[in-house]
C-alpha cells in the first residue's frame, strides 16, 4: 500500500480533529443555554464518580490481569482502604492525595 501524500495526511489529521472536536463541543452549545430538568442533573453529578470508579477497579483489584489481594505484591488495594475513609471524613482531595500518596511511601519502605 502506498504513503500518503503530504496533503492527505493534512487532510486526514483535519477530519480526525473534527470527528474528535464536534461531539465534545456540540453537546455544551446545545445544553449551555438550557437548564437540565433536576433528575437529569442529579443523575449528571454521578457520572464523574462512575468513570472514576471505572478506571481505578483494574487498577486497585487485579494490577496485574489477575485478583490480588495479597499486601506484599499489591499495596495499593490496602493502601485504597484507610485513603478512602479519609476522602469521606475530610472531603478534601489535597489531604486525601497527600495521605495516600505518604501512606504508598511507607508501605514501600517497609515492605522491601
Amino acid at each position: 500500500m502506498p504513503g500518503l501524500s503530504p496533503a492527505e495526511v493534512i487532510l486526514v489529521i483535519a477530519l480526525m480533529s473534527l470527528v474528535t472536536y464536534v461531539p465534545r463541543v456540540f453537546p455544551v452549545l446545545i445544553l449551555s443555554r438550557r437548564s437540565l430538568p433536576e433528575p437529569v442533573e442529579r443523575w449528571l453529578s454521578y457520572v464523574p464518580v462512575a468513570v472514576l470508579s471505572a478506571l481505578l477497579a483494574p487498577a486497585l483489584f487485579s494490577p496485574q490481569g489477575v485478583l490480588d489481594f495479597a499486601v506484599h505484591t499489591n499495596p495499593f488495594f490496602w493502601v485504597s482502604i484507610p485513603v478512602f475513609v479519609i476522602a469521606i471524613l475530610t472531603r478534601n482531595l489535597f489531604a486525601t492525595v497527600l495521605f495516600g500518596m505518604a501512606l504508598i511511601a511507607l508501605f514501600r519502605y517497609l515492605l522491601p
